[in-house]
Parts: structure tokens; C-alpha cells; sequence
């Protein structure tokens, strides 16, 4: 038994401005990681699908998708909102991001290799149902467990979000369906400014600090996250796995560290394998500080194996 990791080269064709944060060097800087740890000896790595227009409907407005279709550009690029733009090799890049977490719901639902992480980009948690946001074109952390629902037929999938910024997107797909158990944590105030006041009974915001500290965290996990999902008995944990809380990414100002998310994949680890038969999925989300984050998500990946 071991960890799938889905990716695609597409992923890195994504290509965005000189100055821009999302860019594709991320994707390199992790696998570069991975063949320095010696991880890829421990792991099986595959490329995941594309989604189709029908799969990413389960998560988003038929005229959203539809639209972006449409403003895919053959040249030059296309902003479909302030941070989020589209060059050439963007909504191919898209498709296999969102295409390889229901690749991996795939995986992990067949038994053998119940534990996956995908390696993708563009991000996904700042898409909402019907528009982009925060460099997120589609939700693919959504994509998956509306997947998992609609084709697994599973009643109870957990999403855990701990990118330092808030999931705004997968909360606006999922705020009226009890199926999903959202929790996220982020820091406050901070972009885009929303969850601090969502009211629901299946979200758990925990908007907090700058300045967070691993301790802090943790103890914030272990008194609202663990005991709602011991509760909710999830047949599926999916993961936001967003590594700019790092105290070397300068795109937040938490103050985790690598031990911090890899103790938190060993959480999700004895959830899913007490309540789901071990199944759980990571998908990446942010981070941008390449050193902490290639390292990040090979402490995350070691602590599922």
C-alpha cells in the first residue's frame, strides 16, 4: 500500500506573467523535492485525466464552464478577474488539475491505494459556482467530491482546507449541502475577507491571526476540526492542502512549519482509516515560497505513507 500522486504535464503550461506567484516553477520545485528526499522510490506516480464539461457541471454553473470555454485564448492572454488570467495552455492546465482529483477519487475508492495526493495547478479553493477567483479557474477540490457523490454514491465526504487563505469558493459550492462537511482554516483579516462570519451547521471556519503559530494551529484542530469529523463519520476526507501558511512564504503570515503539516496528514490518516477505510486525498492548493513548499509537501506525503 502506498500514495498515488497525480499530476500532468499540462499542469505546468499554465503560463502566467513574469511576476506572477502561480507560476510554474511551483510544480517543479516539488517534484524536484521528491527525487532529492528519495520519496519517489516510495511512492507511484500518475497522470491523471482531463475532466470533461459534464464533470466539472456537478460543481459549477453550466454557464460558467461554458463560458470559460469560450474565453480560452489562442494568444496572448485573457483576465477573468483581477488575479486570475488565461493564456494558451490555461484551460487544458485547468482540466487536468480538476481531472486528476476525480482521478484520484477514482483511485482511492477502488481499494488498493486507498491514500492519493495531486500535484496540480492552477489552484482551485477561490473558484465559486459560477465565476474565477484568486488565480482558481476551476474548484477542484469540488470537482472531486461532487464526483465522489454524484458517481461513488457516497452521502458524507469532508473537505479540510488549511491554505492560509480562506476556501470562499469550495464554501459557496457546498453552503447548502450537508453532504459535505467543510472546514478551513486562514488567516483574518486577510483576501478575500470572507468566512469570518459564516453561519452553518456543517462549516467550520476558523479564521485567525497573522502571526499564527504551529501551536496555536494545532490546537485549533484538535478542539473544533477533530471532534465534527469523528461526528460526521466521513466516507471520503479530501484535503486543501495550501502550503503558504509557511513561515518562509511571504504570501501569508502564519508562522507553520513542514512538522505542522505533516502532523495533520497523520491526523486525516487515523480519521479515514477509523471512519473510511484509510481513504484520503490531498490537493494542492497554495504556496509559493518553492523551497518550503517543495519540502512542505514531502513531509505531508511521508506522513500519509
Amino acid at each position: 500500500m502506498s500514495v498515488v500522486v497525480f499530476s500532468h504535464p499540462q499542469c505546468m503550461q499554465h503560463q502566467v506573467t513574469e511576476i506572477h506567484p502561480e507560476e510554474p516553477a511551483r510544480l517543479g520545485a516539488i517534484n524536484d523535492q521528491i527525487i532529492r528526499s528519495g520519496l519517489e522510490l516510495a511512492i507511484i506516480q500518475r497522470d491523471g485525466d482531463k475532466a470533461s464539461k459534464e464533470q466539472l457541471y456537478h460543481a459549477h454553473a453550466a454557464n460558467y464552464v461554458n463560458e470559460v470555454f469560450a474565453k480560452a485564448p489562442s494568444e496572448g492572454h485573457v483576465w477573468l478577474d483581477p488575479d486570475t488570467l488565461m493564456t494558451p495552455g490555461s484551460l487544458d492546465a485547468a482540466l487536468y488539475a480538476a481531472g486528476c482529483g476525480i482521478s484520484a477519487v477514482d483511485e482511492v475508492m477502488a481499494g488498493e491505494n486507498p491514500r492519493a495526493f495531486c500535484i496540480v495547478r492552477p489552484p482551485g479553493h477561490h473558484a465559486c459556482y459560477d465565476k474565477a477567483m484568486g488565480f482558481c479557474i476551476f474548484n477542484n477540490i469540488a470537482v472531486a467530491a461532487t464526483h465522489a457523490l454524484s458517481e461513488h454514491g457516497l452521502e458524507r465526504v469532508a473537505i479540510l482546507d488549511f491554505d492560509v487563505h480562506h476556501g470562499n469558493g469550495t464554501e459557496d459550492i457546498f453552503f447548502n449541502d450537508e453532504r459535505v462537511l467543510l472546514c478551513s482554516s486562514f488567516q483574518h483579516p486577510f483576501f478575500p475577507d470572507t468566512g469570518a462570519d459564516t453561519v452553518s451547521p456543517h462549516i467550520i471556519n476558523s479564521p485567525m491571526p497573522a502571526g499564527t503559530t504551529g501551536v496555536d494551529w494545532q490546537q485549533e484542530v484538535r478542539e473544533r476540526w477533530l471532534p465534527a469529523i469523528e461526528h460526521f463519520e466521513p466516507q471520503l476526507i479530501l484535503i486543501s492542502a495550501g502550503f503558504d501558511g509557511h513561515a518562509e512564504d511571504d504570501m501569508g503570515n502564519f508562522n507553520l512549519r513542514e512538522a505542522d503539516f505533516a502532523w495533520f496528514a497523520e491526523q486525516m490518516k487515523a480519521l479515514a482509516e477509523r471512519h473510511c477505510e484509510g481513504r484520503v486525498i490531498g490537493m494542492l492548493e497554495g504556496g509559493y515560497d518553492h523551497s518550503s513548499l517543495g519540502r512542505s509537501v514531502v513531509a505531508f506525503i511521508k506522513a500519509l505513507i
